[in-house]
């Protein structure tokens, strides 16, 4: 027992020295904590597993939803157009760390904060949070990328990276609602929370490269919903998603769960999401976005007389994922049929309107007794069901009823993008290694099982602690219980030199 306590005891003296400082990776003592966590039984893990969760929680450090994947990030904002329009998380970056919101959007590839140098963007938000602006100057791990670089020079890059005149790496996005950003390519830390074997999480920090903007224009520029940037998670080379998964240090997936009722919210983590009911769609191959092949729409199990043509993908057509959209985009040929079908449908129990040019509905009773279910039909036989909440929006009151609208807005030609109005609610895994998008109808206020990324296929059951019989004698137990609080105090304590 002696020579056992030692290195626990060691362990300790460690910990409490005042000299010891970590800033991103694991410390050595944590091998050293990990190496007598894994000796003890399963059964005594999980008690310690139990009493571990439930002191972060009195420290306020547990996220609400607690996931097993390589990396977690926490969700905030909403689908409702009228209250945020959009779905946010926050990213750590440089040293020391520093904390920015920024919107969660698939239809990207860049991650880009802004500057501490713009000058015309915005200084406050309507959404209630800080806004924080980034400079590279006072991070002790940023670098600028240089027009000699290879992540500049590369043809695989963004079209959108150029040369500047000061020998700085610089770029310019435009976004299809009109909106647009420049600014030029830094490097430093991005700090993230990852989860270990056994729920085990610790701190962990990466070298990436991201935009600094300087010049914002369009509806970036408003205060009503700004943020500090943009999280893009396309599948381009200077993703953050890519990046990580290029030097092995995520997998080559990512999964969220946006929470549409109540104040929104939801789970954002680089890893596979696993759940039975998913069902998965290929992408389009060769496309700069997230492209499904859909084939048809449903109305009430009847299908819509749609030409295939309108949702054939090519170069100025198509059907993308896009979180970075508020609502859902419906090409012109789609959507009148889809308009005129859920009208006929409603004819006896709502009474239909115009409002402000678009479709709505006077509503006495709940949806669910009034409207349809819609299904999107794609590849590969993968069907995503609308509830009437998720092709709706409300939009008030007249004279007592409800007034619902169609969330679906028509596109004269182009591209149908299914927008945060559709993706609510669900399980969505973007498997970018299989070149596939799977989904399911969910509640993400609940927790997730996430596969974690070892040589064996493993899982954790994220935020619930699995029940098992203890196997040990008594002696065992009373041996062990004191050295597994002493251990207990042992991992607060590197929990809290982690942070």
């Amino acid at each position: 027992m002696r020579a056992f306590l030692a290195p626990i005891l060691a362990l300790v003296a460690v910990l409490m020295s005042p000299s010891v400082v970590y800033c991103g990776d694991l410390p050595p003592t944590t091998t050293t904590f990990l190496s007598l966590y894994r000796a003890f039984p399963p059964t005594h893990r999980v008690q310690l597993d139990r009493l571990r969760a439930r002191d972060r929680v009195r420290h306020g450090r547990l996220l609400q939803n607690v996931v097993g994947g390589v990396a977690d990030f926490s969700v905030e904002g909403s689908s409702d157009p009228y209250l945020v329009g959009l779905y946010f998380t926050k990213v750590k970056l440089g040293s020391p760390p520093k904390e920015y919101n920024v919107q969660i959007d698939t239809g990207s590839d860049i991650l880009w904060i802004t500057c501490n140098s713009c000058s015309d963007c915005p200084q406050t938000s309507g959404l209630g949070i800080q806004l924080n602006l980034y400079d590279s100057a006072s991070s002790a791990t940023a670098g600028l990328i240089s027009c000699s670089d290879p992540i500049c020079t590369s043809a695989v890059q963004t079209s959108a990276t150029e040369c500047s005149v000061s020998n700085q790496c610089s770029y310019t996005f435009q976004y299809g609602d009109g909106s647009g950003t420049s600014g030029y390519y830094v490097s430093d830390a991005l700090y993230f929370d990852m989860i270990l074997e056994q729920s085990f999480m610790a701190n962990s920090s990466a070298t990436i490269v991201f935009g600094c903007s300087i010049f914002q224009s369009g509806d970036l520029t408003k205060t009503d919903k700004a943020v500090d940037g943009i999280f893009g998670f396309g599948q381009g080379a200077l993703s953050v998603i890519s990046q990580l998964a290029y030097r092995g240090i995520t997998p080559k997936v990512f999964s969220h769960c946006l929470k549409g009722d109540g104040n929104g919210g939801g789970i954002l983590v680089l890893g596979e999401i696993l759940e039975p009911s998913i069902v998965y769609s290929p992408l389009v191959p060769s496309q700069p976005h997230y492209n499904l092949n859909l084939q048809s729409i449903a109305v009430n199990g009847q299908l819509l007389s749609i030409d295939p043509v309108a949702f054939t993908t090519s170069n100025s057509r198509g059907t993308i994922v896009d979180s970075g959209t508020t609502l859902t985009y419906l090409v012109e040929e789609a959507y009148d049929p889809f308009v005129s079908a859920i009208t006929s449908t409603v004819s006896q129990s709502a009474t239909p309107l115009i409002s402000k040019g678009n479709q709505c509905y006077l509503v006495s009773n709940s949806l669910a007794e009034v409207f349809p279910p819609v299904s999107l039909n794609f590849a590969a036989g993968a069907s995503m069901v609308l509830k009437p909440e998720e092709y709706l929006v409300h939009t008030g009151f007249v004279e007592g009823a409800a007034m619902w609208c169609i969330g679906f807005q028509k596109v004269q030609g182009g591209v149908t993008i299914l927008g945060d109005l559709v993706l609510k609610d669900k399980i969505f895994v973007y498997d970018l290694a299989r070149q596939r998008i799977g989904w399911t109808n969910y509640d993400c206020s609940l927790s997730v099982n996430v596969s974690v990324t070892s040589s064996k296929d493993e899982f954790i059951n994220a935020g619930q602690l699995s029940k098992s019989n203890s196997s040990g004698d008594m002696l065992f137990k009373l041996l062990t219980t004191g050295i597994m609080v002493l251990l207990l105090h042992i991992l607060v304590l590197v929990d809290y030199h982690l942070l």
